[in-house]
């Protein structure tokens, strides 16, 4: 029994993913070539691609325009799913993608572990207060991830756009008139409707000649220290729900849309993404959503700032230093729909924050408060030749 539960928290390991849309950059300019990744993994590193069939939409959103983001334009690099594209006129853009539902078998355990790691915690604690924690989990899970981007310097209300997701969070000013320092409010919506009392991670990675705004001054240079995610992020675990489950003594993870047969029950594997498998060892541990082998069974994903809803699905994020922010949440509640127990949806959004760049923001000037000024002596200089110049002069 022990062995198995080490094999689920393995596989759980795995498969706890987050998805992020990330790019380099969010400042871009009118008509320039860009590239759009999404992660599934973590913020900083994705473990596998998505498979096109699973994305319910994928679309921009600009100018007043929506337009959809076809399965073929996709491509795959390395495990990460990108897509390359041209922008338009200058504005502030949205892009967006929501993935088909889909079923994760756990058990007791695994459950419990999952919950804790990826920051569900009002529901681990629910498992508690009710003496739940012994119940095995058939998780329903479908991930909505959005990304917010600005062309030139025009800046326009589109990112208050509400793409209609089953939840998604949604600024109540624009990312890109906000600095360093400042703060930004998001509102959360489930099916349309703001979400109260969720629990919300916010968290960025810095860019490089990044800036604090706090007291602790941590830089989270480029290679991501604080990522959390799913598919593209360091820690942040959340999306895709691509954990391993034990369910009774077979962990498997059932998600993606191959179709696979699995021969023993005491076989631990995970299907995942793509393509027909079959399986027939006994014992054999098998992934085939993430092309990651190593594991860390006790990272969490839940660094950050911790913050809650209010009554009107309302957070307030402080935005402590220039980076690429995002945030993450995992609304889990339980269900009475036929052959599930809980469902989850998993929301997450990224955009980029930089510090002010006018003249109150830097000063250049270099003052000597401890002496006098270099051009009080030129005048002075200049004061005394001119002196004796005309004092020889009229004694001449």
């Amino acid at each position: 029994m022990k062995k198995i539960f080490l094999l689920a928290l393995v596989c759980f390991a795995l498969f706890a993913h987050d998805m992020y849309l990330k790019m380099d950059t969010f400042f871009l300019q009118p008509n320039q070539q860009a590239v759009l990744d999404l992660y599934n993994g973590t913020f900083e590193k994705s473990e596998n691609v998505i498979d096109r069939d699973r994305m319910l939409d994928a679309s921009f959103f600009g100018n007043g325009q929506r337009m959809a983001i076809k399965n073929d334009q996709w491509t795959e690099i390395d495990s990460m799913t990108r897509l390359t594209f041209t922008t338009g006129e200058a504005g502030t853009w949205v892009a967006g993608v929501s993935t088909k539902a889909r079923t994760i078998e756990l058990d007791a355990d695994a459950f419990n572990s999952y919950l804790e790691h990826d920051g569900a915690l009002d529901m681990l604690n629910e498992r508690k207060t009710n003496n739940l924690l012994e119940e095995d989990a058939i998780e329903k899970y479908s991930k909505h991830v959005k990304a917010i981007f600005q062309v030139g310097d025009t800046k326009t209300d589109d990112y208050k756009t509400v793409l209609g997701y089953p939840i998604e969070f949604v600024p109540q000013s624009n990312p890109y008139e906000a600095n360093t320092g400042g703060t930004l409010k998001f509102q959360l919506l489930r099916n349309g409707s703001p979400l109260a009392n969720q629990l919300v991670y916010a968290d960025f990675v810095s860019a490089k000649d990044s800036h604090s705004h706090n007291n602790t001054t941590h830089s989270h240079d480029g290679e991501g220290e604080h990522s959390h995610g799913d598919e593209d992020n360091v820690h942040s675990h959340g999306n895709d729900g691509e954990h391993t489950h034990d369910d009774k003594k077979e962990v498997h993870s059932h998600g993606n849309d191959g179709e696979h047969t699995h021969g023993d029950k005491k076989k631990v594997h995970s299907h995942g993404n793509e393509g027909d498998h079959t399986h027939g060892k006994d014992k054999e541990v098998h992934s085939h959503d993430n092309d990651s082998t190593t594991v860390e069974t006790n990272h969490t994903h839940t660094t950050g700032q911790q913050l809650r809803t209010d009554a009107n699905g309302m957070i307030n994020v402080e935005l402590t230093a220039d980076g690429i922010w995002y945030l993450r949440t995992i609304h889990l509640v339980t269900t009475q729909e036929a052959g599930l127990t809980h469902e989850s949806n998993w929301a997450t959004l990224t955009f980029e924050v930089s510090h002010a760049h006018d003249e109150t923001t830097h000063t250049h000037e270099h003052e000597h408060e401890d002496g006098i000024p270099s051009y009080v002596y030129w005048i002075a200089s200049l004061v005394i030749i001119g002196g004796l110049f005309f004092f020889f002069y009229r004694k001449k």
